[in-house]
This record gives structure tokens, sequence and C-alpha cells, in this order.
């Protein structure tokens, strides 16, 4: 099918990476312990025991990534800044210089190449000396946050005009909180959880306006993981499932952002399970969430799957038979559905009011390795590219305004609890020897992002 080009000429298409997953010198020039360091270490939190002490090592290559992007051919690159490279406790006065040459290196060089440096602020490598005095789950880290981002607005904020706060707060609160997959490891501390929440997306809108005071004309979004759900089967167990899983992953960030509040019902219903206590609410303050609320001028959105809910609450005899199958999986074992990214873009749209979006990750994980002749033939990362991108256009022909689109990831890297067993890039990398392979989805995009979107 000729897919009609409707994206306009300005439109982004670029790659996304974030830095503990590829950065690697996790001890060099100066940087600070983060919580990913630390946690990686600890004995049976990672697959196989594996860490990002190394990963890729853009540290030291940064200068041959740039040139893949560039042969590449994007428009816009998505990277993260490590907190503790710029502030290698989180309590320094002065920012280590050594960590600001890095990033004003790969800033200027992307800007020769003419490709426009998306900078996350937060992708979760927290400084551990942060995270020893309470991380996320104490409102003091919120002014630690604001300082960090003064160092490093201030210093590339000349040259970088797009900027993103935090990357998926949701995985920071409930993967570290409430699962224990991520760091701190602590497991259904709803509480913490809630604090973390509420912190984050705090120090979001109290950044805002010190970046746009360093970053003149700049442009600010915070980027979330949000699901499109559905119940498994029509019974009002599986729906009311559903709406509180939606509360929980989408509308506990999305409603104190758009509209100024926490969602009524989830909160009401924290307290009823047990889950918080009226006490731990305290933590909201007067003018928080006309805070968090700060006006931005976009939301980026992560999408890889949808969510088919159950009530696990109910019996399988009390509950209707699941009538709702799932399709084809990825390597992850996450479900293709890009049906449910144009469906979650609407609802988006029409429910908050969203402007200007971007699709700031999008990705799928294929383990294909080379073949003899050293091809990497990953046929269903491109599939899978295809039809999401065509549901971004079906999305955009119906009036969202959609800027940009980041394939996630530009090479494969640490994937975090799952170490390095999962691969989401359109390069492979030999975690041996670091060599760098363009996959045929590389060559794809390439060709893709030549013609704007007008592909067959």
């Amino acid at each position: 099918m000729k897919m009609k080009k409707i994206f306009p000429d300005d439109f982004m298409w670029g790659v996304a990476t974030s830095s503990y997953q590829i950065e690697g010198a996790a001890f060099e020039d100066g940087k600070g312990l983060s919580v990913w360091d630390t946690f990686s270490h600890e004995h049976g939190r990672i697959k196989n025991n594996e860490n990002g002490d190394i990963t890729c090592d853009h540290y030291h290559l940064w200068k041959n990534d740039i040139e893949i992007l560039n042969d590449l051919g994007v428009q816009a690159y998505r990277l993260s800044v490590s907190w503790p490279r710029i502030n290698p406790t989180g309590f320094d006065k002065m920012p280590n210089k050594k960590g600001l040459d890095f990033y004003d290196r790969l800033v200027d060089n992307l800007l020769e190449k003419d490709i426009i440096p998306f900078i996350t602020l937060f992708h979760w490598d927290l400084p551990q000396e942060l995270e020893d005095k309470g991380g996320w789950t104490v409102r003091d880290i919120t002014d630690a946050f604001v300082q960090y981002v003064d160092m490093i607005s201030r210093y590339l904020g000349d040259r970088v005009k797009h900027w993103i706060t935090h990357n998926e707060p949701w995985c920071v609160s409930y993967l570290g909180y409430i699962n224990g997959q991520f760091p701190p490891g602590i497991k259904d501390s709803w509480s913490k959880s809630f604090a973390t929440v509420h912190h984050l997306l705090l120090s979001h809108g109290m950044a805002i306006p010190v970046i746009r005071s360093n970053s003149k004309d700049s442009h600010i979004g915070i980027s979330l993981n949000l699901n499109h759900s559905i119940p498994a089967s029509s019974s009002v167990h599986d729906k009311e499932a559903c709406h509180k899983y939606d509360g929980r992953f989408n509308r506990l960030f999305l409603d104190p952002l758009y509209k100024k509040q926490y969602p009524e019902d989830i909160m009401d219903g924290f307290i009823e399970e047990g889950l918080l206590n009226p006490q731990d609410l305290e933590i909201i303050q007067d003018g928080d969430l006309e805070l968090i609320s700060t006006n931005t001028d976009f939301l980026g959105i992560n999408y890889y799957s949808r969510g088919i809910i159950r009530n696990s609450k109910i019996s399988e005899e009390d509950n209707l038979p699941v009538e709702i199958i799932q399709g084809e999986k990825t390597e992850y074992g996450w479900e293709i559905h890009p049906e449910s990214l144009y469906d979650l873009l609407m609802r988006v749209k029409s429910d908050y009011k969203v402007g200007n979006i971007y699709i700031t990750e999008n990705g799928c994980s294929y383990s294909c390795a080379p073949d003899s002749s050293g091809k990497i033939n990953d046929e269903k990362r491109i599939h899978f590219h295809k039809i999401h991108i065509q549901e971004l256009q079906r999305a955009v022909k119906d009036g969202i305004s959609c800027k940009g689109y980041f394939a996630w990831s530009l090479m494969d890297n640490f994937e975090w609890a799952e170490g390095f067993s999962q691969r989401f890039g359109l390069v492979w990398v030999d975690f041996n020897t670091l060599d760098r392979i363009p996959k045929e989805s590389y060559y794809w995009y390439k060709n893709f992002i030549e013609q704007n979107g007008n592909d067959e």
C-alpha cells in the first residue's frame, strides 16, 4: 500500500538513546555513582549479572556514533544527560567540568551535522548520594534537580533548544517501589511510590522556568510511557480493572500535568485499599499542582504496546470468558498493536487538549544477528516501525499535531534489568568488540527519512 506523504517538511525523524544505556565510562573523568551503577552491581538484580560499566562505550566512541547518525540522515537525536556526570554527588555547588565538556562536544558536533539535539535531563541515573538521602521520596530532591538543570541548561542553552525534563516517571515510581525491578529495588511501598510520582512531577514544573531563562526560545516537555488499555472481556469486573489500570498508569500523570489535579477515583482507591493513608497525601502542598501544570510546549509519548486487562481479584468462574486474544509479540513479550497508538493519540487530544506531540520512543526487541556475510536481516523490526508510522500518519491526518518520531533505539544497548539480552537498536553492537553494524532496518529507515514518510 502506498503511504501518502502527509508529514510536513519540518517533521523531525530521529532516534533516541539514554546515557546509562550507552555511555559506559561509569567511573571516569569525575563522574559520580548513579543508582544504576550501584544497583547493577548487586548480585541477582540484572539478568546474567550484567552492568552498564562499559555497555556501548559511547563516551569514547561518540565521534563514530555521530557519523552513524549523520549517515542515517536523521533530523534530530534524542539523548539524555547523566546527572552524576554533571553533578557527581547531587550536592556539588559547581558542575563537573569534564562532564560538561563531553556534552558540549556532542552538541557542537551534532549541530555541525545539522542534527537537532533533544536533551532528556533525567533518564533514571540519579546520583547515588541523593538516593542515600531518600531519593525521589523526599521533597528536597526537587531543589537538587533544579540546581542540576540550571547547571546543564546554562551551559548548553545557547545551542540546545529542545528539552525533556523527565523520561517515564511511571517506571521510576512503580518499578522502583512496587515491583522492585528498578533502583532502589523496593517492593510494595505505595507511599514511597506516590511520593516519587509527586516529586518527579513537581520538579518538572519547577525546572521549566529555569530552562526558559537559560535557553531562550526553547521548547520544553516531558516524556510519558502511555498505554491504551482495554478490558479482556465485557464483564463489569474487567471494565473496572481496566479503568483502575488506566488511572494508575496514565491518568495519575496526565491529570496533574493537564488538569491540575490527581484523579479522584484513583486517590480514593489508594486510601480504600489501604495502600496509602491520608497522611501520605500531605506531601501535596499548596501551589504544587499549579507548578506541576506549568505550560509546556509539547508532550513526549513513548509507546510500545497496549494493555489487555483482566481482573485478577475475581475467580475465572465468576468472570466472563476472555474475549480479547493477544496478537503477535516481540521477543520482549510485548504485543504488537499499532492501532492502539492511534487510539492513544486521539484520546490524549480529546481528554487533555494536548497540543504538540512527539513520539519520543517507539521500537521493538529482536535479536537478529549478523549472517555469514555480515548482513543483519531484521525484517520484523522494519515491519514494526512501518505499521506504527502508518497509524501515526492516520492520527496526523485526523488532526493530531505530531512534530516528530524517534525510533528506539539508535543501537543495541544495556536494557536495564534485562542486561544485554534484548536488542532494540537499528545498529547491531558486538558487546565484546564494540563493533557497530547497521541492520537492514537502519537502511530502511535511512531511505524512509529521505522520502519523508513517502514509503511503500
